[in-house]
């Protein structure tokens, strides 16, 4: 449990840099470079998330339940899934209604994600997990919130509603290859009893 911990703490220390430290995080884009900076933080963000991945594997080994969810919570977490891939996508892509209308539609996939896992996990390990995403996501938006009303622009701007089709489309076709069993192959466990 305490590797979850550590693991929870990296990953959400240097994902909220800017949030933190922004004086910091300047420092080092100026230092190494924007491009040199982002590819660092690409390469840590991806070993914390190997990290939390491992960590939760570990994790869910040795802890018990906290709540025992009905059943039919596993339906409603798959739904929202949806909506959080299709968000995730939108993310990814130029800015179409989606984006334009939820403003950080990244966060928000997290939030979902979260979210509805929370609604269909009850072990320790899940919770812990899940809550720290949820509320992470809660402060993120909070943060960017914030930032939006001191002047800084950090929405942008709409392209074209054509890339909103493009996010339905690619997030409901990662979605269903979670369903089918991406899940079961990345997590080990399948989303929906077949």
């Amino acid at each position: 449990m305490l590797l979850l911990v550590v693991s929870l703490i990296l990953f959400f220390a240097t994902h909220s840099l800017r949030l933190v430290a922004p004086a910091f995080r300047a420092r080092l884009i100026d230092g190494l470079g924007e491009k040199p900076f982002k590819g660092v933080y690409s390469l840590v963000s991806v070993l914390t998330i190997v990290f939390i991945a491992y960590a939760f594997n570990e994790a869910r080994q040795v802890t018990g339940m906290l709540y025992y969810p009905p059943v039919w919570m596993a339906h409603i977490a798959v739904t929202l899934m949806l909506i959080a891939m299709i968000c995730l996508v939108a993310s990814a892509l130029p800015a179409g209604h989606i984006v334009a209308k939820t403003k950080h539609p990244l966060v928000l996939s997290v939030k979902i994600w979260a979210f509805a896992h929370l609604l269909a996990n009850g072990e320790t390990s899940s919770v812990i997990l899940f809550a720290s995403f949820l509320a992470w996501g809660v402060v993120m938006r909070i943060f960017l919130k914030r930032r939006a009303r001191a002047g800084e622009n950090l929405v942008r701007p709409f392209v074209a509603a054509r890339y909103d089709l493009i996010a339905v489309l690619l997030g409901v076709v990662l979605w269903a290859a979670f369903i089918w069993k991406l899940h079961e192959w990345l997590i080990g466990v399948q989303p929906i009893a077949m």
